[in-house]
């Protein structure tokens, strides 16, 4: 069975006056997806991502649809802790406050272990699993002195729950953000901030599309139940709903975003 992307859902103004930082948001898959439902829902942006000149272009396209007073950004490498510490007293200098934090920075490969090296490895996990946490710490400390709760949605995957040959480095990456997610939830509870975190399966956009193999794009959605792949813009509506009021007795969830879980 194949069926077609559901009409793009509009705007309802779920998070009008709220600020929200989101890493890895210039590409056109879910980080810029997640920024730009962001802004629909009424919300103010910090878009970051290590890419300057696509950051730069993405933060401007999007001032000039939604205004440049809720737009702002600043290039970032999840890895190192000084430019993150940069991008979260941007995100408070600019908005006077941070409500959302989606962590979308990841970084992917195949490799299968017999021929994987530390470095590639190491790197994999630094950027997916360390930056999910180094940018989860900034938020937390940030919201608990602030004292008006907040939200932090990880981006996960499927493959950390289940197997998938060449991808033990991302796989152990994504898996420990669900754990992180988990513990996270339970220290946050106390001072107000929910952390939960997406799992998405296969989720594609045009430029992803033509870099993959038209047998393996094949063979990838027919594993899906609706036989297609995920739009990166249906996988940023369960971020806002993560992100809003709706999900206010949800924490320490991982929530998927495919019929893929195991």
């Amino acid at each position: 069975m194949t069926t077609s992307p559901p009409p793009y859902e509009p705007g309802h103004h779920l998070l009008a006056g709220r600020a929200a930082v989101v890493t890895a948001a210039a590409g056109a898959g879910i980080g810029g997806a997640t920024a730009r439902r962001l802004l629909e829902e009424g919300a103010s942006v910090v878009v970051s991502d290590a890419h300057a000149r696509r950051l730069k272009e993405c933060a401007a396209d999007l001032a000039d649809t939604f205004g440049a007073e809720r737009v702002a950004s600043l290039p970032c490498d999840v890895t190192d802790e000084g430019q993150v510490t940069a991008l979260f007293d941007l995100a408070e200098e600019r908005h006077g406050r941070l409500d959302i934090v989606v962590n979308n920075a990841g970084l992917g490969g195949t490799a299968d272990l017999v021929d994987m090296g530390d470095e590639q490895w190491s790197k994999v996990l630094d950027v997916t699993l360390n930056g999910t946490f180094r940018c989860t710490r900034a938020a937390l400390r940030r919201m608990k002195a602030a004292g008006e709760g907040g939200i932090v949605v990880n981006n996960a995957s499927v493959v950390g729950w289940r197997a998938q040959r060449g991808q033990a480095h991302y796989a152990a990456a994504k898996a420990g953000v669900m754990a992180l997610t988990r513990c996270a939830a339970l220290e946050a509870a106390e001072f107000g901030v929910r952390v939960n975190a997406v799992a998405p399966s296969l989720a594609m956009h045009p430029h992803l599309v033509k870099v993959t193999t038209p047998e393996l794009l094949e063979e990838l959605t027919a594993r899906e139940a609706f036989g297609r792949y995920a739009e990166p813009w249906e996988v940023a509506n369960v971020i806002v709903f993560l992100a809003s009021g709706y999900s206010s007795y949800m924490t320490g969830e991982v929530v998927a975003v495919s019929s893929q879980r195991a």
